[in-house]
């Protein structure tokens, strides 16, 4: 963007912003079992309530984006943030099941893909800009994303299956620990798994360095530990 200067916040470990620095605020997502993950949900609801304070959202999906736009907007919109824009962009698969599969979606997103992306940027960027009342952004993702149903975290741990290390790759690095968002992992030196607290994000699996986790039904395949070089390319600027 052109026109306007942006502050990355980390909402799993920054707390909560000051947001009155700032003249817009942006809410962006990955889409978890055809919503929102329930991190975000959480973090959004600990802010102060706002009034009217202009905010876009924005969601990233491997398959199908499903209620995740939706659900992202609904929630800002009910906190008192007026929002004037809102895109999802289809990436490569992160899910590791969905990769092992073989429906990775590597070439995502497409030219076309591509083109609604930059003409989503353009416009934020003109809208902020431009010395004009801004108006509110109504958010329509497709009528079948609209069908898709929001699954609960129950079937995502169902279909994650249950965790464990092999004890021999471990190297009691704790990275797992340290970057579980939901402080469901405990390294006494190695993980111990805390189901009841376990989103099956699946972070632990992808970024374990030596592939030491592994679940009943997943082991050293589908990884995806960061954005593949093709998706890099793709977005630089």
């Amino acid at each position: 963007m052109k026109n306007i200067e942006f502050d990355l916040f980390d909402i799993i470990t920054g707390g909560i912003p000051d947001l009155e620095k700032y003249d817009i605020a942006g809410f962006a997502a990955f889409t978890n079992y055809g919503r929102i993950p329930d991190i975000i949900q959480a973090f959004v609801e600990k802010l102060p309530q706002q009034d009217d304070k202009p905010a876009f959202v924005f969601n990233t999906y491997g398959f199908m984006s499903g209620k995740t736009l939706l659900i992202l907007d609904k929630l800002v919109t009910e906190k008192g943030f007026f929002v004037i824009a809102g895109h999802s962009l289809h990436t490569p698969e992160s899910y590791p099941p969905m990769i092992v599969r073989g429906m990775g979606n590597e070439k995502a997103p497409n030219e076309k893909e591509m083109r609604r992306f930059n003409k989503f940027i353009y416009e934020l960027d003109r809208l902020i800009s431009a010395d004009r009342e801004l108006k509110r952004k109504n958010i329509w993702p497709g009528l079948l994303n609209r069908l898709v149903p929001a699954f609960s975290v129950t079937k995502a741990r169902k279909d994650m299956g249950e965790k464990f290390v092999d004890e021999a790759l471990c190297i009691e690095c704790g990275l797992c620990e340290r970057l579980c968002p939901y402080e469901a992992i405990k390294c006494s030196p190695k993980p111990v798994f805390d189901t009841a607290r376990c989103y099956a994000c699946w972070r632990c699996y992808n970024h374990c360095p030596e592939k030491a986790i592994y679940t009943t039904k997943y082991r050293k395949a589908g990884h995806y530990p960061e954005p593949i070089n093709q998706l890099k390319e793709k977005l630089e600027v």
